[in-house]
């Protein structure tokens, strides 16, 4: 019998974790550990492997108390928040020795969450056929790829340590940002294998939090046993470059947003006349390929200073005293100690490689690729990008790898009418601008942004009369809304005359007049 009892004891030690308050660490949890190294001095197999002390509980940033009212039980919680609301706002209130806070908003916060999870899930379900299907081989694809795998390593890893807080973070917060980033960007569509590979993992990691809503998901998908039984998702290769990459297109789409912001702003003019510029149409992005020449010798000299003194830059005083003695950098003195106050703050939220004198990456490569995102989140008709060494010298001064330049401009125009003669659809007349150059499709993605009930741009039909003068004038007979008119083909070009706001139209090496007036088909 001793034996027996001995044989169990030693199956279930030594103690994997021993969980308590923080306010039995002084007492009962040192004498704990004291016990047990007495018991076993000779064999630190039997010691306890752990100890996991947490704080007190707060509600909504005060102490619980039934004299103050501040007072929450169990089962009011979960008939309030339900039980998966209930624990993903003790998820979220905190980890280690600090007192948690289960803020009531927070967890109504998180129940809205966990319902539009839901309705997405449902929405992709229903749109399975409208999502792209094939292989993940564009940019964004290859990222959103990369950071779940990234999402999943990092989520494992906190779950491991038992920081949920950190562990609802980066399996959840987090992954649903980088799903958010992804719908954004992804201007040709999301993959579809991607989508609902993004819905497992998600579901997956969730799970240990919130298993009641994840079930359910699970069963959406189809799966035939319970998600209890499914295996932990496993991560591929995170490529941390691309992952960089897309980081700065982040940055710089909203860098660009606050130049236009600021380019938008009134001018500093007289009280009451303030004119609010017009709204550019064209932009230009520059980028470096290298730093200037000063930029480059401070990088050097902070680069060498960071490897030789393990990862820490010295005052700002020294590195002030070794940059001004160096003749090249004496003109530009009132521009370096503020540049390496720059990169000092940068390494402290972006780690070392922003001492790097190149990027890993070719900026202008995933500008390109994404340029029809950039267009259209500015609103803007045109991007041209072009590398610093063919700007003026401001722009080679200013620009450096990671910090394109931009130049915003209005290209002329001439104003036309375009009407929509189709009765009771919603689409009406508008004044558009036909600039130098433009295309047939041009011209309808410009009225697309003015008129957002028009989704697909094939579904529209440009026309010009063809009587120009008296076309415009006549009422138009219903169910021949074409008539008298001809379609402007997809090859047409549009040439501007400034001078007399006129507007002709080249097609099949014809020129034509068109007047001032266009008329659109939605079908």
């Amino acid at each position: 019998t001793l034996d027996k009892l001995k044989q169990e004891f030693e199956y279930w030690y030594p103690v994997d974790i021993r969980a308590s308050g923080k306010d039995l660490v002084p007492n009962h949890l040192s004498y704990y550990l004291y016990n047990h190294v007495a018991m076993w001095p000779d064999q630190r197999e039997k010691w306890p492997v752990s100890v996991r002390a947490n704080g007190h509980l707060l509600l909504n940033s005060e102490k619980m108390s039934k004299s103050t009212g501040n007072f929450l039980t169990l089962s009011q919680a979960i008939d309030k928040f339900s039980a998966d609301g209930m624990r993903l706002a003790l998820a979220d209130a905190g980890d280690t020795v600090e007192d948690a806070n289960f803020v009531e908003s927070m967890a109504d916060a998180g129940i809205l969450r966990l319902y539009t999870w839901v309705e997405w899930v449902k929405e992709m379900l229903a749109n399975w056929d409208s999502l792209r299907s094939g292989p993940a081989r564009t940019f964004n694809d290859k990222v959103f790829a990369s950071e779940m795998n990234a999402g999943i390593i990092k989520t494992e890893q906190n779950y491991e340590k038992m920081m949920f807080k950190e562990a609802l973070k980066t399996g959840f917060f987090e992954f649903q940002a980088a799903k958010d980033k992804y719908r954004e960007l992804a201007v040709e569509g999301m993959n579809r294998e991607l989508v609902f590979q993004f819905i497992e993992s998600q579901t997956l990691l969730l799970a240990p939090i919130c298993p009641h809503v994840c079930e359910y998901i699970w069963s959406l998908l189809g799966k035939a046993e319970s998600i209890m039984k499914a295996s932990w998702p496993v991560p591929g290769v995170v490529d941390e470059v691309l992952v960089q990459s897309s980081q700065y297109l982040t940055e710089v789409a909203h860098d660009l947003r606050l130049r236009l912001k600021n380019y938008m702003a009134p001018g500093k003019g007289k009280k009451g006349n303030k004119e609010i510029p017009q709204k550019p149409s064209h932009c230009t992005i520059y980028v470096a390929k290298n730093y200037p020449l000063w930029q480059h010798t401070t990088l050097s000299i902070l680069r060498k200073h960071y490897q030789t003194n393990g990862g820490q830059l010295p005052d700002n005083k020294i590195i002030a005293n070794e940059l001004s003695s160096l003749p090249e950098l004496k003109k530009y003195m009132k521009r370096v100690m503020p540049f390496v106050a720059m990169i000092k703050e940068n390494l402290e939220k972006k780690g070392s490689h922003v001492l790097d004198l190149e990027l890993e990456f070719d900026e202008q490569a995933v500008l390109r690729e994404n340029i029809v995102y950039l267009t259209n989140s500015l609103e803007l008709e045109h991007i041209e990008l072009k590398f610093a060494s063919e700007g003026d010298e401001k722009i080679k001064e200013d620009c450096c790898p990671g910090k394109p330049f931009c130049i915003f401009r209005i290209e002329p125009g001439v104003s036309i009418c375009l009407i929509n003669p189709q009765p009771a659809n919603g689409h009406f007349s508008t004044k558009i601008e036909v600039r130098q150059g433009d295309g047939r499709d041009t011209i309808i993605r410009r009225l697309m942004k003015m008129n957002r009930g028009i989704k697909d741009l094939s579904k529209v039909k440009l026309m010009r009369f063809e009587d120009p003068l008296r076309g415009p004038r006549r009422v138009p007979v219903l169910g021949k809304e074409d008539a008298e008119k001809s379609p402007i083909l997809d090859q047409a070009v549009f040439h501007i005359d400034l001078a007399q706001k006129r507007v002709r139209l080249t097609e099949n090496g014809q020129t034509t007049d068109i007047g001032d007036t266009l008329v659109y088909l939605v079908n």
